[in-house]
């Protein structure tokens, strides 16, 4: 009797320790996009056909939220995201069936450009000040490119901003792609009050902010940071096509 129960003592403990290992490996942190641009005379057709398909193939954990992009270099574009999932979902998720894949080559894809992107990127909480599922309709998101092997340094740059967003109460969501070209972060800033909080005066200064969480002199330093870890940096507004997206 001591020794089975000795033995099942050390298994139960091996479950318990496994436990945090499983339930980490299975956290929803993960968002899949795409970026896909409708022929300039094919928009209603387009707008048309991938509604259909959303709300017929992408409900659950496929549910898809479509943004159109409304300035940058993508402008006239239309960013879908899926998400968020874990990578062991994505392992199993694949092309969603054969029915899926002919309705989107026979009623949208034929509609579209030979211009497309898509990726991969992780939610960050740490550097984040808004719940990943906290969505708004207008976002901004800002893309930087940390030059090569300096990766840690713009991430201690990004905490040192989080302080001023959190005092701002700038509602900022942090991703960091993967497996997605050149890496970087994407700063999607979700606008609780519409474009309004980009107006001058809604809020103080940014960098007296910044400053007054980080020390003076500090928004300088920064600048000089940006200018020495970051390789490049560009940003664009999206608003939210809820008449496109899953139901």
């Amino acid at each position: 009797m001591k020794t089975n129960f000795s033995l099942k003592t050390k298994n139960l403990l091996f479950i318990l320790l496994m436990l945090p290992i499983i339930g980490f490996g299975q956290v929803k942190n993960v968002i899949s996009t795409q970026r896909i641009f409708p022929k300039v005379d094919k928009v209603m057709e387009f707008e048309k056909a991938l509604a259909a398909h959303a709300q017929k193939y992408h409900t659950g954990e496929h549910h898809w939220r479509v943004f159109q992009i409304q300035s940058g270099p993508d402008a006239g574009g239309y960013h879908i995201t899926e998400g968020p999932t874990s990578w062991a979902a994505e392992d199993t998720r694949g092309d969603l069936g054969a029915e899926h894949m002919m309705d989107w080559h026979k009623n949208v894809a034929i509609h579209l450009t030979d211009r497309s992107s898509a990726g991969y990127s992780v939610y960050q909480d740490s550097l984040s000040t808004v719940a990943l599922g906290a969505f708004t309709e207008k976002i901004q998101i800002t893309h930087i490119y940390p030059k090569l092997g300096k990766d840690y340094k713009v991430e201690q740059m990004l905490k040192e901003l989080r302080k001023a967003w959190k005092a701002d109460n700038i509602t900022m969501a942090v991703y960091a792609s993967n497996a997605s070209g050149p890496g970087q972060y994407t700063l999607t800033r979700r606008f609780q009050q519409g474009l309004k909080e980009k107006a001058v005066g809604y809020r103080k200064p940014f960098k007296g902010t910044y400053e007054s969480v980080n020390g003076e002199g500090s928004w300088e330093e920064y600048l000089d940071n940006a200018s020495e870890y970051i390789n490049d940096s560009w940003s664009e507004l999206l608003f939210m096509r809820k008449d496109l997206s899953s139901k």
